[in-house]
């Protein structure tokens, strides 16, 4: 059995499509096994989704790069570029099988990704590459020095006054991801709270 967070899936694909609404867009997206959430965009990623959206837009935060860290089948940036036009969005995520969905996905829903690119962490990024947004639902499964390493890296990769979102749920670790946050960035805000989901947002 493969996982999510596995570089190179081994199980049989098994290709289906599937519909997602987000800011009054319609999208449809190819899934596959041994990527996250094949069956639908899960609610942690639909939270953060919107409410990043929400408070850019009332925080009239500058917005020409962003990142989807852990990107699956491309969903978050996707949605970020249909929404942030003007922005250049690069997708990574470890698993080559999610990578090639998210670039399909991409076309399919007439979004030009600047990038989206196998990669452990931010690996592949340069060094000087910098984003002003970063948004991530961190691979818990894939273990506490994992989802760590996503924001160390991510403190790395952003702008001044560039922002990241994460969502958790609380067993899975958000106050623990709060107080790392607030260790990186000097502050660590909570846009959004449900059904045991939180989103938070800390800006450098």
């Amino acid at each position: 059995m493969g996982f999510y967070y596995d570089s190179d899936p081994t199980t049989e694909s098994n290709r289906r499509i599937i519909t997602y609404r987000q800011y009054g867009i319609n999208f449809e997206f190819v899934t596959d096994t041994d990527v996250f959430s094949k069956s639908q965009v899960d609610f942690g990623t639909d939270l953060m989704i919107s409410s990043a959206i929400r408070d850019l837009k009332e925080r009239d935060a500058k917005v020409w790069s962003i990142l989807d860290l852990g990107c699956g089948y491309g969903v978050v940036g996707i949605v970020m570029k249909k929404v942030f036009k003007g922005a250049e969005v690069t997708c990574v995520d470890k698993n080559k099988r999610a990578v090639g969905l998210a670039k399909e996905n991409g076309k399919n829903n007439g979004v030009p990704l600047k990038a989206c690119l196998e990669s452990d962490c931010l690996s592949a990024i340069g060094d000087d590459e910098k984003f002003d947004l970063i948004l991530t639902n961190p691979p818990v499964r894939a273990g506490k020095d994992t989802v760590f390493s996503f924001y160390e890296q991510s403190y790395e990769h952003l702008n001044e006054g560039g922002s990241i979102y994460v969502v958790l749920q609380r067993k899975q670790g958000a106050p623990s991801t709060e107080k790392k946050l607030t260790e990186l960035f000097g502050n660590c805000e909570t846009c959004d709270i449900k059904a045991g989901y939180r989103v938070m947002r800390s800006i450098k």
